[in-house]
């Protein structure tokens, strides 16, 4: 209630225009942090579901685009509205193309991924976000782009806070290498670079009128990716249920009393085994890595011995506890 009685006296907006900012961010469309991310979710997370192998070529079939081609080029045209920050951490943007047929659909990864790279660029629904650190996630995976948090303020392009984008900010990519964008995020960070800056206004009556204007081609692209997107939701649905094709474990019931175990330290999912059965390893030396959410845990071998027997696998999840390997 009191919230609509603010909105009431707001009167007509018809003809608001708010400040914004034109923020012009490099973007190596799919790096190798990207794919890397999308090929650690299908080894270690689910096999098998529609975003797999590749994200893009996802979006492409969904959005009924004709080329992988056509995605990139939407999304290094569009402008990206920011509506909301902290979409996922530390203030990720949560922005939508302000021309309609810039709009690209998609589903969010379900199971969501455990790890996306820091400032990762990815689309869920009709949504753009980047995220600002290294974390789970579950939008769909297209590029990489400059660091939107400095806990330090080394770039005074932050100001004197540690975020860098703002509410209704307009963000606009420009494609670089992946070895162009390493060090633009280098210098970035440390403030030895500046990126592009247009001061400008967000007209709302000028939005209006563009969608007025581009009516029939926007409703046309709106068909078009409706047609798409239904039609991929129908072969979803016959096939068999993707749940099926989480990488799921059989029991191992041999005796390994004889032997000694290395346990989980916490509950997560095995992401790397560095040993081979039968390998002789060293007090100390890392066996297997477990990867929960955001952090890399490595358990160690605890004496100098042979392994007998490893009853985990990449992309296993397992509990606190939990015997991974048997040492003679």
């Amino acid at each position: 209630e009191f919230l609509l009685k603010l909105e009431q006296q707001m009167g007509d907006l018809s003809q608001i225009k708010i400040p914004s900012r034109i923020i012009h961010l490099p973007m190596a469309f799919e790096d190798s942090a990207t794919l890397g991310a999308v090929e650690r979710y299908q080894e270690s997370v689910c096999a098998k579901a529609p975003w797999l192998p590749n994200n893009v070529d996802f979006i492409q079939r969904i959005n009924g685009l004709d080329s992988r081609e056509q995605v990139k080029e939407i999304i290094f045209n569009a402008h990206y509205l920011i509506l909301g920050l902290g979409d996922v951490y530390l203030t990720a943007p949560c922005a939508v193309p302000i021309d309609p047929r810039h709009r690209l659909l998609s589903s969010k990864y379900n199971p969501a991924r455990t790890f996306t790279a820091e400032g990762t660029v990815g689309i869920g629904g009709m949504y753009m976000c980047i995220y600002g650190m290294d974390s789970p996630g579950g939008y769909q995976l297209v590029g990489r782009t400059l660091p939107i948090w400095n806990k330090f303020k080394k770039n005074k392009q932050f100001g004197d806070k540690e975020w860098f984008l703002n509410f209704f900010d307009q963000i606009k990519y420009f494609p670089v290498s992946e070895s162009e964008l390493e060090q633009w995020r280098a210098d970035f960070e440390n403030g030895q670079a500046q990126i592009q800056i247009e001061d400008t206004e967000f007209d709302y009556a000028a939005y209006l009128q563009l969608l007025e204007d581009e009516k029939d081609s926007i409703a046309e692209f709106r068909a078009q990716q409706q047609h798409a997107f239904s039609a991929e939701v129908g072969l979803w649905k016959e096939s068999v249920d993707h749940q099926e094709h989480l990488i799921t474990e059989v029991p191992d019931e041999t005796d390994y009393s004889a032997y000694a175990a290395l346990h989980a330290s916490m509950t997560g999912n095995i992401w790397k085994i560095l040993v081979e059965q039968g390998q002789i390893v060293k007090k100390g030396e890392t066996i297997a890595i477990i990867e929960a959410m955001k952090m890399e845990l490595p358990v160690y071998a605890a004496d100098d011995g042979t392994v007998k027997a490893i009853i985990c696998r990449a992309g296993q999840t397992v509990h606190s506890g939990e015997p991974l390997v048997y040492m003679e």
